[in-house]
């Protein structure tokens, strides 16, 4: 397979990646055969999945110009994937000259793609990191030079948590997160899940189990699962809600049932 010039050397372009087959969903072209391959499996399995991304995008950003309103400018979004139009810095800067953000990945095509977008950018940083490692992640160059730690930053984990299963100790990562964070800190999170959407318990094993033999982990939680990952939050109004419900920009009545595939939230520390 030739290797495009946008690709870093020392990746293997015949597996799979989780970023690149989510920048296939949202109609970019970061990504391998190997990634569409298993991107259109996925979509066979769920179909509606690109809507429930693009949904998910949009809960993103009106959580983003929310923490603005509430005096939140600085952002640290783990796994943040391919850059597209209408990212963290984007909608931060957008909303406030001020906002600070450092996207984070551990795919290395996202992150030589968010460096090649952001460079010459001086409020926003690119860190090669895992969730897993939050300590390393906070005591990242980027992170010490852009993001004042004594002062509120808003955690995104947004469509990441669902590739963590229970040995990955999503909850523990959380909550080490949670605590490094000066208080008035905020999560803003989303889900995967099947427990209100049209799809079933059985589309979303499929899906689980064509994410499992690209090596990487899937994982459908409930309502009530996804909402533990905001203990010692304070969630905001209305809670952990569906993709299209969380603080929609307009009337939600015409949504597609299927991107009610999913949780999404935001809490802020005291």
């Amino acid at each position: 397979m030739e290797r495009p010039a946008w690709a870093p050397h020392g990746i293997d372009l015949s597996v799979p990646s989780v970023s690149r087959m989510y920048d296939y969903y949202l109609g970019g072209s970061h990504n391998f055969e190997a990634d569409r391959v298993a991107a259109r499996k996925v979509i066979e399995a769920f179909p509606g999945l690109p809507k429930i991304v693009q949904a998910n995008r949009a809960f993103m950003r009106r959580a983003v110009r929310h923490a603005v309103a509430e005096g939140v400018t600085q952002f640290l979004d783990i796994g943040s994937g391919i850059p597209t139009f209408g990212n963290v810095h984007e909608v931060a800067r957008e909303a406030s000259p001020e906002a600070r953000v450092v996207y984070v990945d551990n795919d290395a095509v996202a992150v030589a793609h968010s460096r090649a977008v952001v460079a010459g950018q001086d409020h926003v940083g690119v860190v090669a990191g895992d969730f897993r490692e939050p300590s390393a992640i906070l005591a990242s160059r980027p992170v010490e030079s852009l993001l004042d730690l004594n002062r509120p930053v808003a955690l995104l984990l947004v469509a990441l948590l669902h590739f963590m299963d229970q040995d990955d100790k999503p909850y523990e990562r959380v909550a080490e997160f949670r605590d490094a964070l000066a208080p008035g800190s905020m999560l803003i999170l989303s889900h995967a899940s099947v427990e209100r959407g049209p799809a079933t318990t059985a589309q979303g094993d499929d899906v689980s189990d064509i994410y499992r033999r690209g090596g990487s982990t899937f994982v459908m939680r409930t309502s009530a699962e996804i909402e533990r990952f905001f203990d010692g939050f304070e969630l905001a109004e209305p809670g952990v809600v569906a993709l299209p419900d969380w603080r929609p920009d307009g009337p939600v009545d015409l949504e597609d049932p299927t991107v009610y595939s999913g949780f999404a939230g935001v809490g802020r520390t005291a």
